[in-house]
């Protein structure tokens, strides 16, 4: 195992991804921007820079991106973020004419989430295997749940929730959500009773979902389920 040197000069860099087939690598900064490696060389561009609609620190920032799975076709992409409210937002994207460059203009707001306390935003999009969103939500902050919001299906805080950007305006409900029709459940979680899932991975060829879940002083935890749809 050795360590090779990709990039220089970030600030609080925090996540990495590209979308499929891409050969550049998108860096999301957490103060508000994304950076673009290309032939080994950073851009002094970003690709998307909305530092003045976030608020940074701590937990708090852009904290991650998600190419859609045809975005070589329609150039949307999707970012989680913490408003200057302190309060979550997912939102959609358009890449310009300029490969290097997405529309800062072009803003669709997928999902706005309050948060009661400063930290345990979760933060992670992800496309599942068949094209959909998976959003990971903490549970709100402080410590301990106060609110109880990780075991509470009436909200979206403390879950892993699964929408078809697809099928609806900004979003449809995938059918096969397990709470959908249970009266009293938010239909949007396909997960619950999480802490502080900050990332989540998909395994492909084994069909497995991996959620890692921020612990409190003596415990962290992996969760792994089936990958579904």
């Amino acid at each position: 195992v050795r360590l090779e040197l990709v990039a220089r000069g970030l600030e609080d860099p925090l996540y990495l991804t590209a979308p499929m087939g891409d050969p550049r690598l998108f860096i999301v900064e957490q103060e508000g921007r994304i950076r673009i490696v290309r032939n080994g060389q950073l851009l002094a561009r970003p690709f998307l820079d909305i530092a003045s609609r976030i608020a940074s620190g701590g937990e708090r920032g852009l904290l991650s991106v998600a190419f859609h799975p045809r975005y070589a076709q329609n150039g949307y992409l999707y970012v989680n973020y913490t408003d200057n409210s302190g309060d979550t937002r997912v939102e959609r994207y358009r890449v310009s004419a300029d490969p290097d460059s997405a529309d800062p203009a072009s803003d669709t707001l997928v999902l706005a989430v309050d948060q009661p306390y400063s930290n345990h935003n979760g933060g992670h999009i992800l496309f599942g295997p068949h094209g959909m969103l998976y959003i990971a939500m903490g549970d709100g902050g402080s410590g301990g749940d106060p609110h109880g919001y990780g075991q509470s299906l009436a909200t979206l805080l403390g879950k892993l929730l699964r929408v078809d950007v697809d099928g609806g305006d900004p979003y449809a409900v995938p059918p096969d959500n397990p709470f959908v029709g249970q009266a009293g459940a938010r239909p949007e979680i396909w997960a619950f009773g999480l802490r502080n899932p900050w990332r989540i991975a998909f395994d492909r060829a084994a069909g497995l979902l991996y959620v890692a879940d921020v612990g409190q002083n003596r415990w962290e935890e992996i969760d792994i389920a089936p990958a579904g749809a």
